[in-house]
């Protein structure tokens, strides 16, 4: 091989990490972003099954209050 064949070499492998580089921070940027949402969708169920805990223990109560009376 010949230096200029050595140089053309190696800008194909410099294009090639370039390329490859861009690809894995778009799939980063993208990972991230799914993460997020799932951590909203996280919150969000966790209020959500609150709420129905809160509800069923309410309806547990007056439950036990009827059978008392």
């Amino acid at each position: 091989m010949n230096i200029d064949t050595d140089i053309q070499s190696l800008e194909v492998r410099i294009d090639s990490l370039i390329g490859e580089t861009r690809r894995l921070i778009e799939e980063n940027r993208s990972l991230k972003e799914n993460r997020d949402n799932l951590l909203e969708e996280k919150t969000h169920l966790r209020e959500k099954n609150r709420l129905a805990r809160s509800r069923l223990e309410s309806i547990v109560d007056k439950l036990r209050n009827i059978e008392e009376t």
